[in-house]
C-alpha cells in the first residue's frame, strides 16, 4: 500500500476527517483543523505502525500531509539500509 493511502486511512480513523480532504498539500492546522495534541497522537500511532521511535526533530518542520509522507519515506528507507 502506498504511504499516502495508509496515512489517509489512519487520519480518517483517528480524527474522523473525510479522506478526500487529506491530500499531500493539506495543512494540518489550516485545512484539517488538527492541533498539536492531534499531531502528537498521530506520531505515536505512526511509531507503533512502523515499530520505530521518531525524534521530535523528525517532525519539527512538518506542516502538511506531504511533509509527513517525506519523513516516513526517509525513516523507512533507513531501515532498509
Amino acid at each position: 500500500m502506498v504511504v499516502i493511502e495508509k496515512l489517509k486511512e489512519i487520519i480518517h480513523k483517528l480524527f474522523e476527517i473525510d479522506q478526500e480532504k487529506i491530500t499531500l498539500e493539506a495543512k494540518f492546522y489550516e485545512d484539517l483543523d488538527l492541533d498539536s495534541i492531534d499531531a502528537v497522537d498521530l506520531i505515536v500511532h505512526l511509531q507503533t505502525l512502523v515499530n520505530k521511535k521518531f525524534s521530535p526533530q523528525d517532525f519539527k518542520a512538518v506542516r502538511t500531509i506531504g511533509d509527513i509522507v517525506d519523513v516516513l519515506y526517509v525513516e523507512l528507507s533507513k531501515n532498509e539500509s
